[in-house]
């Protein structure tokens, strides 16, 4: 039988509902495992560090994954509904979106594509990589115990490339079209939480822009601007009717690179509390209000913000949002946290096996890669239930000074307090106190040994 410590059992029990009774107990045996486990996170490597290595209907577990019916979304809400009520209660959800590479190879894997590799490429050098494209949301929001901004997956889609829709009945989407479905999801599992969307360049489109910005309750967003976009004045609004259809655009302003480039511009200095990870910033900006219009496309309304830095460190960049409310200094606020995603992104990579998982079946790799993501926000808020208690620590040499907990800590914390509990019940029913169980120490030598 499964014996977990009470808060953590109190924290599985929200998801499930999304289950049957019997998939329910597979699936605990592999979210454990998946905590537990080094290394490759395959089902079978979960089984071995749950003990189950001679477990005869193994195959039952493989069929949690690529045959039982349950919902991913189902999930998503669930785990949202947690991350928000641990750590955001009230106030702007800000939620950051980009996708990323998954390196697989294989016959079998049908959605793979071949796309540009964001992290090896720069502008001058073009890096291909084959694999699976996925679309990640996170809720970006601040961890108290670790002082900082944190990525939170909370919903992960598959965003296959053209090619493997050639033989498919279905449409192609591209990114901004699964931008604006997975925006309208959230907006239907938070009514009346004010959202804020928070991407880069590839998402700064007028129909993703104008069909979030267009919901009965709005998505905002936040993402770069092009210098060179044509930007106009709002429509004067005349007592009388117009003959004829009603106009999208007033006046053409300037553009972003003639108002950078004039000399009469009126820059504000500010300092960033950390821009990009490098600290204390000081850079400069100017805003304005304006609506961003393209042939044959809807006019979007939005607030620019111009950004140089002084010291010349980093190029002129533009942002925008599409709630023209807010101020400047808020844009940059809720932009400097999508950085938070890349590092989310490496450390799935680094500590929870993503890429290192072996499911052929369509169904089994549409869930698999989401639910390692997801385990990171879980495995947060399992650190978040034993910090309260005062029980996490820092990892620390004296080579290296940690001063705040990082991902690691977190799982490390986790991983401790799972395997501190299962030796208790042990000693309990055997009575010794001296001698650890022979199959739990059996399993923890293996899993040392056996680390890759």
């Amino acid at each position: 039988m499964l014996t977990l410590p009470e808060e953590y059992n109190i924290l599985f029990s929200h998801f499930q509902s999304c289950f049957s009774k019997r998939v329910w107990k597979l699936a605990c045996v592999l979210l454990v495992g998946a905590i537990l486990a080094p290394g490759k996170r395959t089902v079978t490597a979960i089984l071995r560090i749950m003990g189950l290595s001679q477990e005869h209907h193994f195959q039952n577990y493989h069929r949690v994954l690529n045959r039982a019916v349950w919902s991913h979304l189902a999930l998503s809400a669930v785990l949202l509904g947690m991350l928000l009520n641990t750590f955001l209660p009230k106030g702007a959800v800000v939620i950051g979106i980009d996708e990323t590479i998954e390196r697989r190879r294989g016959a079998k894997i049908k959605a793979k594509g071949i796309y540009r590799d964001p992290v090896r490429s720069s502008k001058s050098h073009f890096v291909r990589a084959s694999g699976l494209r996925w679309i990640s949301m996170q809720l970006l929001v601040r961890i108290p115990w670790a002082e900082r901004i944190w990525g939170l997956p909370f919903l992960t889609v598959l965003a296959p490339s053209e090619r493997y829709y050639v033989s498919k009945p279905g449409k192609h989407k591209k990114l901004t079209d699964w931008a604006r479905q997975m925006g309208m999801q959230v907006r239907r599992w938070l009514p009346g939480r004010k959202i804020i969307l928070v991407a880069d360049s590839s998402y700064a489109a007028l129909e993703l822009l104008n069909g979030l910005r267009s919901l009965a309750e709005p998505v905002y967003m936040v993402t770069q601007l092009r210098l060179d976009a044509a930007l106009y004045e709002p429509v004067v609004q005349h007592k009388s009717k117009p003959v004829g259809r009603p106009r999208k655009k007033g006046a053409r302003l300037p553009s972003l690179k003639a108002v950078l480039a004039n000399p009469q511009t009126c820059w504000q200095p500010i300092t960033i509390d950390n821009w990009y990870g490098q600290g204390p910033t000081q850079i400069e900006i100017t805003s304005d209000t304006a609506v961003w219009y393209h042939n044959g496309i809807p006019a979007v309304p939005i607030r620019w913000v111009l950004i140089r830095d002084p010291q010349a460190k980093f190029e002129t960049r533009a942002l925008l949002s599409t709630d023209q409310t807010v101020t400047p200094h808020q844009i940059l606020h809720w932009f400097v946290r999508r950085w938070q995603v890349e590092v989310t992104f490496q450390e799935v990579r680094t500590h929870l096996g993503v890429e290192t998982q072996r499911q052929w079946s369509d169904k089994a790799i549409a869930r698999t890669t989401p639910a390692l993501f997801g385990l990171f926000s879980i495995i947060t808020l399992l650190a978040h239930q034993s910090q309260i208690s005062g029980k996490l620590s820092i990892r620390r040499a004296s080579w290296y000074a940690m001063p705040l907990p990082t991902f690691s800590d977190a799982i490390a914390l986790v991983r401790r307090q799972i395997w501190t509990h299962w030796s208790f019940c042990m000693f309990s029913l055997t009575g010794d106190m001296q001698i650890s169980h022979p199959d739990l120490l059996k399993r923890l030598l293996d899993a040392v040994c056996y680390s890759t």
